[in-house]
């Protein structure tokens, strides 16, 4: 492969949502492709018929561009290497697989189901026995007669060991005697796992295999395969570990019980997917040197090596993320920020309320876009409060303070023409200067009488410029009655 481009390849099977790990391995394959200028390849493996979930592929699709991982060759745009999806190419893997058979790499194995659950139960971890490997010819082509169902086997060397370099973690070896007869070809005909990749990414010039250290130690089966059609192999790039944190402080492999681990249910939880991307991207990966975290992904494509992709697990922070994200709803165009929130503001506003200026509050304070309805619930309604939350050491308020600049701000406020948030702030600072006390204490007097919550986003001439002077107007006086 050595004339051949980088090419990679993300090959899902679709058997539900897009995990963070999956989503993490499509883009350190299409990163180390782009970085070398190469080929990206989506190839959909569908032939665990068994695990099939409906609409899996269109989500798979719709995940790749959705974060901009766009794909040179794959279902939909096609190429010169297609099909795409394994269960179009089923003819294929028979033809390779009978080839071993000839080559006396594979075997027939004739062997019922009962008898290998039988074998299951009786094993002590050897798995399967070998019973067919040494069937005569003549026995294999009288049962291949007979319409005995088969599956095709990998002859596997029993002694000596087989090992391999991964660009990552270096050089693995397995013990021969370790590795089982593999099903290349199940009875329904169509290939495993197992056998399919290994094939189609030799067909389609592969020739950086991307995937988890969970697959470490099944590489050597598949690189012997190679070896057995006298194929090169390809570079073998495994992904750290992702962990999650669990409830006593310990890590663990990253699942459901750790919050949401779909890409689906970020974004729909309120993460943007460039926020997303740019931190699963740091989730096994240091660029040498760097100190930025925050990276587009033509940013990444050219800052992306694999000698920076670490041999350690990683934590998945969702509190790291929120913070991401909230970074990045921070820069959003105001405009893109109204329309990607606008979904998760679902109670109707009342007609007082400036939605424009109330989403410019909200913008630089929101860490995950679903928090905006929690976060604007006190301009809808106010809260339930009691007087004692106008208390606050700090600029020194008591009730009395409160109550004496509440009724000092209702008749000048109701003076002001504009209920802008300069002149609000300004007719307020002057209450300070005439009662003789802190800007701030006048401005957490008139924050907790407008809001009635004592922390809120933005400040009370900003939240009196939102409300609107009539609603202003009314829970000022509400104030007052309550603190009288």
């Amino acid at each position: 492969m050595s004339n051949t481009p980088v090419t990679t390849r993300f090959a899902p099977s679709p058997t539900g949502y897009m995990h963070i790990g999956n989503l993490r391995t499509a883009l350190y394959a299409y990163l180390i492709a782009k970085h070398d200028h190469g080929n990206f390849i989506l190839r959909i493996e569908d032939t665990d018929r068994e695990r099939l979930v409906e609409g899996a592929t269109d989500v798979i699709l719709s995940t790749l561009k959705v974060t901009g991982l766009s794909y040179d060759e794959g279902p939909i745009v096609g190429g010169d290497h297609g099909p795409y999806i394994q269960s179009e190419r089923k003819e294929l893997y028979k033809v390779y697989a009978d080839e071993l058979v000839k080559m006396g790499k594979a075997y027939y194995c004739f062997c019922t189901k009962e008898r290998l659950e039988q074998l299951h139960e009786d094993s002590t971890g050897g798995g399967y026995d070998r019973h067919c490997r040494d069937l005569s010819k003549e026995e294999v082509e009288a049962k291949l007669a007979e319409g005995v169902p088969y599956v095709i086997r990998q002859k596997m060397p029993l002694e000596g060991e087989t090992s391999y370099v991964d660009a990552v973690f270096g050089e693995i070896k397995t013990d021969n005697a370790e590795l089982q007869d593999q099903i290349l070809l199940k009875a329904d005909g169509y290939p495993t796992y197992n056998f399919a990749h290994v094939v189609d990414d030799h067909l389609m010039q592969v020739t950086h295999v991307v995937r988890g250290s969970e697959y470490l130690t099944s590489t050597p089966k598949y690189a012997l395969l190679y070896d057995a059609f006298g194929w090169e192999r390809p570079i073998y790039v495994h992904l750290p570990l992702l962990m999650g944190k669990n409830a006593d402080g310990t890590t663990s492999k990253l699942s459901k019980r750790h919050g949401s681990v779909s890409f689906q249910d970020l974004v729909a939880s309120g993460y943007l997917p460039e926020a997303i991307l740019n931190y699963i991207a740091l989730l096994g990966w240091c660029p040498s040197g760097a100190v930025n975290e925050f990276y587009t992904l033509d940013e990444l494509i050219d800052t992306f090596t694999i000698d920076g992709i670490s041999k350690s697990p990683s934590v998945f922070d969702f509190d790291k993320l929120l913070w991401f994200n909230g970074e990045y709803i921070k820069k959003l165009d105001f405009d893109r920020f109204c329309e990607l929130v606008a979904p998760h503001l679902k109670s109707d506003l009342p007609e007082n309320i400036n939605r424009e200026k109330m989403l410019r509050l909200l913008q630089p304070r929101l860490s995950c876009l679903s928090e905006a309805e929690e976060k604007i619930g006190f301009l809808l309604a106010l809260p339930e409060y009691e007087t004692e939350l106008f208390l606050n050491k700090k600029n020194k308020v008591t009730l009395e303070l409160a109550a004496d600049v509440i009724a000092r701000a209702i008749p000048v406020l109701e003076e002001c023409a504009s209920f802008d948030n300069d002149t609000l702030y300004n007719t307020l600072l002057k209450i300070s200067e005439d009662i003789g006390c802190k800007s701030g204490a006048v401005m957490w007097c008139i924050r907790i009488a407008v809001a009635g919550m004592a922390v809120t986003p933005g400040g009370a001439t900003e939240i009196m410029e939102v409300l609107g002077k009539e609603e202003s107007m009314r829970r000022l006086n509400v104030a007052a009655q309550k603190l009288s």
